[in-house]
Order: structure tokens, then sequence, then C-alpha cells
């Protein structure tokens, strides 16, 4: 497979060193990644997600969930079983994953719930009105805006 050079993206950007390493992560080959447990990212409404794991067998007590750095952590491990089974057929999984997702900027996990072998973890996007758009007013007049600019240079002195 041929493998894509993002090192000129890093030396002609600054602060987007992050999305250039997703996008690297992303074209790797995972040849480790199994697939389990299968999972749906669903937008619930408007800034609002769930990410839905299928984890039939596994318990409240099994699943550990973290946020670190950007970045959604879904673990389970199953309690060793003190008693012996013997087996005709065993199809199903009871065997440890972990499920990494990276989140956008403003992701927030407001939660998480185990439900008919569902674990369902409810996410927001919580954006600072710092950095939510704002009108900018137009004024016929450049008079005024050099004024206010004045202004806000004096009140900063």
């Amino acid at each position: 497979m041929a493998t894509i050079d993002l090192s000129p993206l890093y030396r002609s950007s600054v602060g987007f060193d992050r999305m250039a390493s997703l996008l690297d992560s992303a074209l790797r080959s995972d040849t480790g990644a199994t697939g389990y447990p299968p999972y749906n990212i669903e937008l619930v409404a408007e800034n609002q997600y769930a990410v839905t794991l299928a984890v039939a067998g596994f318990e409240e007590d099994d699943l550990e969930i973290e946020v670190e750095n950007g970045v959604l952590r879904v673990t389970g491990k199953k309690a060793e079983e003190n008693e012996k089974r013997e087996y005709l057929h065993r199809g199903i999984a009871n065997r440890a994953f972990e499920r990494k997702f990276s989140l956008a900027e403003h992701i927030e996990v407001t939660g998480a719930a185990l439900k008919n072998g569902l674990l369902t973890v409810g996410l927001v996007k919580n954006i600072p009105e710092a950095k939510k758009p704002k009108r900018i007013d137009i004024s016929s007049s450049t008079k005024d805006l050099l004024q206010d600019r004045s202004k806000s240079k004096e009140s900063a002195a």
C-alpha cells in the first residue's frame, strides 16, 4: 500500500498538528483491528451525539470509560468465571476489548448507560461564547470605527 507523506502539512501550518496526526493515523493500516465490538455513532440532535457499542455479556463492572486528551476510550474485561463449564460449542465472545474514539474540540462526555447489551455514551459539543460566530454591524462612516478603536486603546492602557 502506498503511503502519503504529510510532512509538508506540518511545515506550512500552525495549530493543525492534531488534525495532521489524525489523518496520518487514519491512513496507516491497523492490522490489529478486529472490529470488535461493533458500534454506531449517531447524531441525536444539533450538537448532541451518541456512541453505542454492542457489549452483550458484559456487566457495568466489566466496562470502563475514560476521556483523556481528546480521546474517548472504552475498555471491557470479563471477570474470571469461578465455575468450570464444558462447552459443546462456544460462539459468544467474552474477550477483552478496547475501542478508542478521537473527539473533536469542545466535545464533552455527558454520561453512559448500559441497557439490553448496548452501551451508549452521550456526547455534547459545547462551544464557548468567545468561539461562537458574532455578527458585526456595518457603519456608513469610518469615523465611528476609528473613534471606537481609539476608545478601546485608551481603556486598555
